[in-house]
């Protein structure tokens, strides 16, 4: 073996591209391992930065602007990049099994794919409601009613978001401040475009303070969105298609277990995450909802060999929502952690705050700010700020890393 070549010790996985293990394949490439073989399997060759997600329905940012090239990424850090889904692990034989490839071995695993929302109990939701997650199938929707629109901007149009959380609401005023713009543009009414949003719950946004849940209330009957609150979707059917313009459009129908019901034309799915299926067959431990458990220090709380981040874990001591800031913070010691394992280092814990800032869009080029019982009305100056703290985070996966 030629002396400058160095033999491969130990391979290092990583499930997912998801924010924490964008950071990781940064500082990797800033603090390679001599040794250590570094992969990615993804099922994308970019990663959507969910904290710029609503301002792109929107239309403030292009798919550039809010997407990490994973690509790129892997090529700074060093990596083999796969581009497939993970859809099992063997985890006596230390294997990921993929879709499309032969399994790829493993030494230290660590997992980040986020969660998907939960719509296996409603009948008709899987076939006929847009999930929120994965995002490149929702944009690929939204782009395709975008189109519609602007083809065909005279027709009424009704669509329904169904979770009324942080995500729903965000989602709800960006799609009807883009869709406002077409029809504006086409010098249209804006009452062509109705928006319906369902909320099991009596009130918006569950996890934040009252006065959050207050002003979004308000905000979203002044824009004339309907909101259906204490309304728990049971039911999702086709009733009929229309022919126009030699398109067949589908009508769907929303049925609650109130007896309320609402037609649609298109159902998006933003309820409370899941995890995948798969991971259930794999033996690590997960909670009730099936999200891996992890100690402080990132790892599985009965497989020492792998780690999980991002909203697929659940910290054992450390319960917190499943919320982007998170996944964002655990970057940097779920790195420091991977490094000290295959170093045969001891491992740091990780305790994350309690409480966050949060600065909810509220679709037209302002925010909310929230911290605890602290909040504020929306306000320019804190989309200005959100929108500064959002572009500063996708700086670093630019063509400089490591400069």
């Amino acid at each position: 073996m030629p002396k400058n070549i160095q033999p491969i010790i130990k391979d290092l996985v990583l499930i997912g591209g998801g924010h924490s293990h964008a950071i990781v394949l940064k500082m990797f490439g800033m603090n390679p391992l001599p040794g250590i073989r570094l992969t990615l399997i993804t099922p994308a060759s970019d990663t959507p930065y969910s904290g710029m997600l609503p301002g792109h329905i929107a239309g403030f940012y292009n798919h550039e602007e809010c997407h990490i090239d994973l690509r790129k990424l892997a090529n700074f850090a060093q990596a083999q990049l796969y581009i497939d889904r993970a859809i099992g692990l063997d985890l006596k034989n230390h294997k990921v099994i993929c879709a499309n490839r032969p399994a790829v071995n493993f030494d230290v695993l660590s997992i980040d794919i986020g969660s998907t929302p939960a719509t296996i109990s409603v009948s008709g939701a899987t076939e006929y409601a847009i999930a929120a997650k994965p995002v490149p199938k929702l944009l690929q929707h939204w782009y395709q009613l975008l189109e519609r629109v602007a083809k065909n901007p005279q027709e009424p149009i009704s669509i329904a978001i169904v979770g009324g959380g942080a995500g729903g609401v965000e989602l709800a005023l960006s799609m009807q401040t883009h869709l406002h713009g077409i029809l504006q543009q086409n010098q249209q009414p804006i009452q062509n475009l109705q928006i319906h949003l369902f909320q099991r719950q009596e009130k918006l946004l569950p996890n934040y303070h009252h006065s959050v849940q207050h002003q979004f209330q308000q905000i979203l009957i002044k824009r004339g969105i309907n909101l259906h609150l204490g309304e728990t979707v049971c039911q999702i059917a086709p009733l009929y298609s229309t022919l126009a313009n030699r398109e067949t459009k589908e009508i769907l129908e929303i049925k609650c277990e109130s007896g309320l019901l609402v037609e649609c034309h298109k159902i998006f799915w933003v309820t409370q995450a899941s995890a995948p299926q798969w991971l259930k067959t794999t033996g690590l431990a997960t909670d009730e909802q099936g999200f891996i458990l992890v100690e402080d220090t990132l790892q599985s709380q009965t497989h020492p060999e792998v780690f999980a981040a991002g909203d697929i874990a659940t910290m054992v001591n450390h319960p917190r929502p499943k919320a982007g800031v998170f996944a964002v913070r655990q970057g940097k010691p779920l790195f420091e952690n991977l490094q000290r394992t295959l170093l045969g280092q001891p491992l740091k814990p990780y305790i994350p705050q309690q409480q966050y800032l949060s600065l909810i869009g509220t679709g037209d080029k302002r925010a909310i700010a929230s911290r605890g019982a602290f909040t504020t009305p929306p306000h320019q100056l804190l989309w200005c700020w959100k929108d500064y703290i959002d572009r500063r985070f996708m700086q670093q996966f630019s063509s400089r890393m490591g400069e």
